[in-house]
C-alpha cells in the first residue's frame, strides 16, 4: 500500500530517480520550457516550484541550497537573477503544465513543462480584480 506516500516512483532506483529529476530541473531552469511524460512533469513541477521559493529568497544559504540541487552554476545564477525577479510579487504557481498528446513509440502521455511568461502574470492579475469587482 502506498499510503501518505509524497512521491511517485516512476519504475526507477532512487539515485536514477534523483539523478533524472537534477537534470530535468537542470534544463527547465536554462530552457525555460521541456517535454517529458506527464507523470515525470507533475513531480517536475514540484520541484521546480522549490527552486523558485529558494531563487525568491535570494540569501546566501537558499543559493547554496539551490547549487546542492541543480547542476549547473548558470543555471542558479539565472534562478537568482531573472526567475526570482518575474515572479517577485506572485505567490506561486511559476509553472504549467501543457498536454501535448502521446508518444509514437509507446503511447506514453506527453506534456510540456514551462514558466510563466509577464504577460500571463497580467492575465491572471486581471482575473483576480474581476474576480473581486
Amino acid at each position: 500500500m502506498r499510503h501518505a506516500k509524497a512521491t511517485c516512483k516512476l519504475g526507477r532506483t532512487t539515485s536514477h530517480r534523483k539523478a533524472m529529476f537534477r537534470n530535468m530541473v537542470t534544463s527547465l531552469l536554462m530552457e525555460e520550457r521541456i517535454k517529458t511524460t506527464d507523470a515525470k512533469a507533475k513531480e517536475l513541477r514540484r520541484i521546480a516550484e522549490r527552486m523558485v521559493t529558494l531563487g525568491k529568497r535570494g540569501h546566501l544559504h537558499a543559493r547554496r541550497q539551490a547549487l546542492a540541487y541543480v547542476r549547473s552554476e548558470t543555471a542558479v545564477k539565472k534562478l537568482f537573477d531573472e526567475l526570482s525577479v518575474r515572479y517577485r510579487d506572485r505567490a506561486g504557481g511559476y509553472t504549467r503544465i501543457i498536454k501535448l498528446g502521446w508518444r509514437e513509440g509507446d503511447n506514453a502521455p506527453i506534456s510540456m513543462v514551462e514558466f510563466l511568461q509577464e504577460g500571463d502574470q497580467r492575465k491572471a492579475k486581471k482575473k483576480a480584480a474581476a474576480k473581486k469587482a
